[in-house]
């Protein structure tokens, strides 16, 4: 081992440590070899700008009186999860306005302003701090008899409010093209017929997993970019899929790793947390997540040193409505980066679905927080499974059928 976390936490307290964004890491590489630069770097950062639908915000809206146990609850006429605590909520990202949830003048408004209203935009403004509207239906009992709440809230007016969410941070995802005869609307957005164009999600090798292919750095317990604050990985995400097939130098051909954060959201910005909506298919938010790699050793600077031509993903077509779709093979992010692939002889114009310019950004502010002593990184306690499969329904519903 070259160092270790405390020895680089010990420079970076002092404001001495060697930090470099993933893209310049990978210059240096380039320049003079993988041990020169593993000697001369102390940390690198990574970093995406990307939706990210499995996020949601939990809420503590702390108690009223009388007490209230809420059971059904509105905010801007957005559904949020009641089944937790009598005034402890969840609100998905994905999760869409229902007006009935507000009143008259109120969802006029909104109309007016944005029809397609989300959870994410929501957490987007209570993020800025700006005022939500709040509804609520109780369950009536000895200790909460109250049956109806309405009020308005902010981030500052209520206790807890951080977010949660089981998935970010997928290690590869796919791209989708469209080689039916109608346009679709999808999570990537519109696929235009007969391979109209392809749209592709990940980065690429700035993206903080690819660049720690067996997650051998980043684990339970690292502290990361989240919204433009701090957070944590919790625990592997939903749809964890470590066993993907993988090329020589270990990255993943596909959908693989995911990962659960959870950071305060009282410290986010706007800048770095967006709702967002796909039309005809619903409502996500934007997430900034940077992540910072320890330079431990000469196999962590290797790792990193990827480029976007080392990397492939699936090519889709969504015209098939089944779980497993037709490919068209894999392509390299060098090439969806150049504008264009080649699809059964077709030139096909490509498009990301992140945005390359803030991922960049995000990977930039996580080194100077670093660089100026502000961020300090931890060791996991524990790693992320390497072993999970990923099992479908599928078969089960089949089997049920026959029966």
């Amino acid at each position: 081992m070259l160092r270790t976390v405390a020895e680089i936490n010990e420079k970076i307290q002092q404001q001495k440590a060697v930090v470099l964004t993933v893209e310049e890491l990978k210059a240096r590489v380039q320049e003079v070899g993988v041990t020169q630069t593993t000697q001369e770097v102390d940390v690198i950062t990574t970093g995406t700008f990307e939706p990210m639908e499995s996020t949601g915000a939990i809420f503590n809206l702390g108690h009223t009186d009388p007490p209230i146990k809420i059971r059904q609850c509105w905010l801007e006429g957005v559904p949020a999860y009641a089944g937790l605590g009598a005034v402890d909520l969840y609100l998905g990202a994905t999760v869409m306005a229902e007006y009935g949830g507000l009143g008259d003048a109120e969802e006029s408004r909104l109309n007016t302003v944005l029809p397609e209203r989300g959870g994410g935009h929501v957490i987007e403004d209570l993020i800025a701090g700006k005022p939500v509207q709040l509804r609520a239906l109780g369950q009536v009992t000895d200790c909460y008899p109250r049956p109806s709440f309405e009020t308005t809230i902010t981030r500052d007016t209520i206790n807890q409010f951080y977010l949660f969410n089981p998935r970010n941070l997928y290690q590869n995802f796919i791209v989708g093209v469209n080689g039916g005869d109608r346009t679709l609307y999808t999570y990537l957005g519109p696929l235009y017929p007969r391979l109209g164009n392809a749209v592709y999600s990940n980065p690429g090798a700035i993206s903080p997993l690819f660049n720690d292919p067996q997650l051998e750095i980043i684990g339970i317990g690292t502290k990361i970019f989240l919204g433009g604050g701090i957070g944590y990985i919790t625990w592997e995400g939903t749809q964890h899929f470590p066993l993907q097939k993988r090329l020589p130098n270990e990255t993943p051909i596909g959908p693989a790793a995911t990962l659960a954060v959870i950071g305060d959201a009282k410290q986010m910005t706007p800048q770095w947390v967006r709702g967002c909506y796909f039309k005809n298919y619903g409502a996500s938010i934007m997430l900034g997540v940077g992540v910072p790699l320890p330079v431990l050793n000469e196999q962590v600077v290797a790792h990193a040193a990827i480029q976007d031509q080392d990397i492939v993903a699936p090519v889709v077509d969504f015209s098939i409505p089944r779980r497993v779709r037709p490919t068209f093979g894999l392509v390299s992010y060098a090439h969806l980066k150049s504008g264009q692939i080649k699809i059964d002889g077709q030139m096909v114009r490509t498009a990301p679905l992140a945005s390359i310019r803030l991922s960049r950004q995000v990977a930039l502010e996580l080194k100077q927080w670093i660089s100026l002593g502000q961020f300090t990184l931890t060791e996991p306690v524990a790693p992320i499974p390497g072993d999970r499969t990923f099992l479908p329904q599928d078969r089960w519903g089949s089997q049920r059928a026959s029966e």
